[in-house]
């Protein structure tokens, strides 16, 4: 049946028997699929009947469906014409969140919490500046996306004005990655349990049932009388204060009543939101059984076991921070963990069960995780925020105007560094080098193997006057890479020749990727001094010292090269009045398309052959910036200047 479904318009002939039977196909298919690519198959399995009534009550693309966030839009790509999910979240294939490019239904690209109600609402208004009143606004928002203060300054908002088709629908499945924190997240659970509604509903429902068709009239007449004596819905003490009309709550798995709100939502002609209760993981039993985050996100997997089909037998960068967090806890007892809903991926489960009390899972809010761990600081603790790289960039003017200007101790662990492959443009953490540059006193280190990391947190813990950041990238650690020695202020010698031509400096996991440029350059017969500067903030004397003994610098960094350590160093050698130029290579500043890391980093030319070859084409004088001559040159020229 699935295959017949080429668009929402297919859906309409469709009798309930038949619905149900689709939903359950949807299941399937997504079982079957995401477990050979991966992705985010949790969510997806939650919203099949979401996604089904609002395709079936409202008009797409004519009316405008915002998800948040974008990776529960599995089930809406497949009822748009976009079936083929052999190749999803690979190069060439569909995204793993919405994305225009791929169909006139997909509007916001997102997979940054709390923003659809922010669309929604600056949409609705344009439909209604321009005339379009027939045009309604639908945003899917997640109970854990609530948590974040966005979405409720775009309630405030919404509720400004009345009279525009806003449809707000709060995907109520107790979660977010893992369970939901909060207070908002106990107030949906308190109404999702009361054993009034519960029982109330089952019974009534099962009384109703006797009577078949009709009873389901009756039933569905009957539940909406109440609601309507109840005010629109029942939870009223989650938005207080805001004048907006509320339905619910209903059941997200049961088809006809999820249709009968979402139309009686359409036709009130105001911004309502409605109250849906879901199960995260829906019909797949191992997701289920995972406690954790019930297969919120997968790599490849067994469809019938749920066990992932690879594993790594090395340590991922995440592991590492994760068992060095419990030992610096173990040492300090200042030290505290802050983490935004991802407890796990970032590892900080370990300390959170070793120390319980020590660990605050502050919701999807990192605004509030950064400024809370500024207060922490004043306090006399030392925080560790650890998010992803990309998710710091929300949280900007908080490390800037609370941590940075107070001086506060508190370290950011920035997870997912770099590029990061499948997710797509807006997980890379390609951004935070070059943001972070501007924050005064900011110290940042990018660890190049476990060792380095583990010592880089050391380093971090210890400083109590300055923010300091660590980040590394997704996926296993890097292999072991010692350093010939420690420079003398810091900074790690890891290969040198006679010849002092090109002086290469690696950041992070760079720091073998430089190594191998350096050996292919020694078979043109070009000598390089590799350094791992290990903190990138402040620019380690070494660099600028050793710089002027080299007839080029080349800097490797996984980030933007905007702004990136290139062009900080770059200035620092211009501050001491040191001519060497100086190759810097990264990332441009564009937005990545969705492909493995490796994919990726071929395609920008961030390979060892492609940067030994330039780098060759520099020293030999074809390419800019030109080296600097040798010494025997330099003199030559000289002496040919006084002829």
């Amino acid at each position: 049946m699935l295959e017949q479904i080429k668009s929402p318009k297919d859906l309409e002939g469709l009798s309930e028997r038949e619905l149900k039977e689709l939903a359950e196909e949807i299941r399937s298919f997504l079982i079957e699929t995401v477990s050979k690519t991966g992705g985010h198959l949790g969510p997806n399995l939650g919203v099949v009947e979401i996604t089904l009534a609002m395709h079936r009550v409202f008009n797409s693309p004519t009316d405008a469906m915002v998800f948040d966030t974008g990776h529960q839009s599995y089930v809406h790509k497949l009822l748009t014409g976009r079936q083929d999910f052999s190749g999803l979240r690979q190069s060439g294939g569909i995204a793993g969140y919405p994305q225009r490019s791929e169909s006139e239904h997909d509007i916001v690209e997102n997979s940054h919490a709390s923003t659809s109600l922010s669309w929604a609402d600056g949409i609705s208004r344009a439909f209604k500046a321009t005339g379009q009143a027939d045009r309604h606004v639908v945003a899917v928002i997640g109970d854990g996306a609530l948590t974040g203060g966005m979405a409720w300054e775009a309630l405030n908002n919404i509720t400004d004005d009345n009279d525009r088709n806003l449809v707000v629908i709060v995907n109520d499945n107790g979660r977010s990655y893992a369970p939901t924190i909060g207070g908002l997240a106990r107030g949906l659970s308190k109404i999702r349990t009361e054993p009034w509604y519960r029982e109330g509903y089952r019974i009534s429902r099962r009384v109703f049932s006797v009577f078949g068709p009709l009873g389901r009239v009756l039933f569905n007449a009957t539940h909406a009388f109440i609601d309507s004596l109840l005010g629109f819905g029942v939870p009223k003490g989650i938005f207080p204060n805001l004048d907006i009309k509320h339905l619910g709550p209903v059941d997200g798995h049961d088809l006809v009543s999820l249709e009968r709100v979402l139309q009686q939502a359409k036709n009130l002609g105001q911004p309502v939101i409605v109250h849906v209760i879901t199960q995260k993981g829906r019909g797949y039993s191992p997701a289920l059984e995972d406690e954790a985050d019930q297969f919120h996100a997968v790599g490849k997997i067994n469809p019938e076991s749920g066990l992932p089909i690879k594993a790594s037998s090395e340590p991922s960068w995440t592991s590492v921070f994760g068992d060095e967090l419990v030992a610096a806890a173990d040492a300090d007892d200042k030290i505290v963990g802050i983490t935004g809903a991802m407890l796990i991926p970032v590892g900080m489960d370990a300390m959170a069960e070793k120390y319980p009390g020590r660990v605050f899972d502050v919701g999807i809010a990192e605004q509030h995780a950064v400024t809370a761990a500024a207060g922490m600081a004043f306090g006399g603790l030392h925080p560790v925020v650890a998010v992803y790289s990309t998710f710091l960039n929300r949280a900007f003017d908080q490390v800037l105007m609370d941590v940075a200007l107070h001086k506060a101790g508190v370290t950011f662990v920035l997870d997912r560094a770099g590029v990061t492959g499948p997710d797509g443009a807006s997980h890379h953490g390609m951004w935070d080098m070059s943001i972070l540059q501007v924050v005064p006193g900011i110290q940042i280190a990018a660890p190049r193997d476990e060792a380095s990391l583990r010592e880089s947190l050391r380093e971090a813990v210890a400083i109590e006057n300055a923010p300091t950041v660590i980040r590394f990238p997704k996926g296993s650690v890097a292999k072991p890479l010692p350093a010939l020695k420690r420079l003398a202020h810091g900074a790690d010698l890891l290969a040198e020749s006679e010849a002092r031509d090109v002086l290469i400096v690696g950041i992070g996991p760079f720091a073998h990727l430089a190594v191998r440029v350096a050996g292919l350059l020694a078979q043109q017969g070009i000598g390089a001094t590799v350094v791992d500067p290990r903190w990138i903030l402040p620019v380690s004397e070494d660099l600028v010292e050793l710089s002027a003994q080299h007839r080029l610098v080349v800097t490797l960094e996984d980030g933007v090269r905007v702004g990136g350590f290139g062009s900080r160093l770059r200035q620092s050698l211009r501050e001491a009045q040191i001519d060497t130029g100086l190759h810097g290579v990264g990332i441009p500043a564009e937005f990545l398309e969705h492909a493995e890391r490796d994919e990726i980093l071929v395609r920008l030319g961030l390979t060892d052959k492609q940067i030994a070859m330039e780098v060759v084409e520099q020293v030999v004088g074809t390419r800019v910036p030109k080296a600097k001559p040798q010494l025997s040159e330099e003199l030559a020229q000289d002496q040919d200047q006084h002829q």
